[in-house]
């Protein structure tokens, strides 16, 4: 009987807007006061901070994807290189990202719907995003990826409008001298701690150019495709948040807010009006239902990686469904996490999940290093500005980054962990031997570049 894979159907444009997608790039609307309160008025610094720190890690993803062009992202990478166990690890805790994002971006559009419609119950809100989330992600990657480039191309729109309806109000006030201005990077009252605080925070918007990788058994030629890939959401997506940020700060300078968390609105009203209003609000559900598509797709492709494994039951997470050739079992576990928004609010869901992003990070850095350390002894040489330098430039920044992150945050991320080294020292009998290996035949361990 002939084996069912994944196919190889995604070119680089389907790869950046589906990176994209995860990105949400109007989150940056989403979270524009919480940055701005943090950082005293100075966001566009934090997300340039952090649009920094996301590029040397997107080399280290590129290098990695082009040594191990397979599903499962930085748990393949850690394991191929470092160990098996390590990077049980580091999957178990990238598993905050991947299976928790779809819940808060759920609950998030179910948060926007609610505020408008409040006699329609919260739940049925959650149940909507959900059915049709799965529904189109398990009848196959290329219905959601034309549904993205869709619900993307309005989300940029609006995007523009903002910026445009933005610039063109702060000119009317302060003529065209007021567009040029370095307050939306130093800000009123700004202070190097706050505004790496906002740069930690800023870092959850940039959640998703990793998961393209998890695309690569999908994608056409995906050595060649998947690095640039990776590269392109980064600087995309970084360079849009700078933008909107730097906007958003000329017509509101500084961090003081009526409400932080409805700034965007404020401002949307401020600069468009009701119409526009209602037109931005739009959006943002829209987005989130655009992310729930991306990070469904790529939260299940990391259990069905794992799956194949061993690691999770391989009948039920290392399948593809006979007809849609989709994981359908892992695209229904995480669709079963999201019902767990319906008791649970935005603060709380969103606490940890930027620990096991930049776990990952971190480790996906240090495995270009072991990578290339092993590519020496056995005589090939590869850049060592990319392979060395870049990493550990990007290991430190995330690391910093990391330390930023709110206390609480930090103690769930470590019970996280602590229950994921429970379950592997029982499945490896004491860590005394690895976790089930990978059996991919297109798994290449050597590549050799300049």
């Amino acid at each position: 009987m002939t084996e069912i894979t994944l196919k190889r159907t995604l070119r680089l444009p389907s790869l950046v807007i589906f990176g994209l997608a995860y990105l949400t790039p109007l989150i940056v609307l989403g979270i524009f006061g919480v940055i701005a309160s943090e950082t005293g008025g100075a966001s566009a610094s934090a997300y340039l901070i952090a649009l920094v720190a996301m590029l040397f890690t997107a080399n280290s993803y590129g290098r990695m994807a082009r040594a191990y062009p397979v599903a499962g992202s930085a748990y393949t990478y850690v394991r191929r290189t470092i160990d098996g166990r390590i990077g049980f690890l580091v999957g178990w805790a990238t598993m905050l990202d991947y299976l928790f994002l779809p819940m808060v971006i759920w609950l998030i559009g179910g948060s926007y719907l609610q505020a408008q419609f409040p006699g329609v119950p919260m739940p049925v809100w959650i149940l909507g995003f959900i059915l049709i989330t799965t529904t189109l992600n398990v009848i196959g990657i290329k219905v959601a990826d034309r549904t993205n480039l869709v619900l993307m191309s309005f989300q940029i729109l609006v995007i523009v409008f903002f910026v445009v309806l933005a610039l063109a109000n702060v000119a009317s006030t302060d003529g065209a001298g007021g567009l040029f201005s370095s307050a939306p990077f130093v800000g009123t009252d700004a202070g190097l701690a706050g505004i790496a605080g906002g740069a930690a925070i800023a870092a959850y918007s940039f959640l998703g150019f990793d998961a393209v990788t998890t695309l690569t058994e999908e994608t056409i030629e995906p050595k060649r495709t998947v690095p640039k890939a990776i590269m392109l959401v980064a600087l995309i997506g970084g360079g849009i948040f700078v933008v909107v940020a730097y906007a958003g700060q000329l017509v509101h300078p500084g961090g003081v807010f009526d409400n932080a968390d409805t700034a965007a609105f404020e401002i949307a009203h401020r600069i468009g009006g009701a119409f526009f209003g209602a037109v931005f609000l739009a959006a943002l559900v829209i987005a989130q239902f655009t992310s729930g598509i991306a990070a469904q797709a790529a939260g299940s492709r990391l259990l069905y990686a794992m799956g194949r494994d061993g690691v999770l039951p391989k009948r039920i997470f290392g399948a593809l469904n006979a007809r849609f050739q989709t994981p359908v079992f892992s695209l229904v576990a995480i669709a079963l996490v999201g019902l767990i928004a319906m008791v649970m609010d935005v603060a709380t869901s969103t606490s940890f999940i930027n620990f096991g992003a930049f776990i990952a990070f971190i480790m996906v850095n240090v495995s270009v290093i072991v990578y290339w350390a092993r590519q020496r002894r056995l005589g090939n040489r590869l850049n060592a500005l990319l392979y060395v330098v870049a990493p550990t430039i990007g290991v430190i920044v995330i690391a910093i980054l990391l330390t930023q992150l709110d206390v609480h945050a930090i103690t769930l991320g470590l019970i996280w962990l602590g229950v994921g080294a429970v379950i592997l020292g029982v499945t490896t009998r004491g860590f005394r031997r690895q976790p089930p290996e990978l059996a991919v035949d297109e798994v290449e361990t050597v590549e050799v570049e300049a």
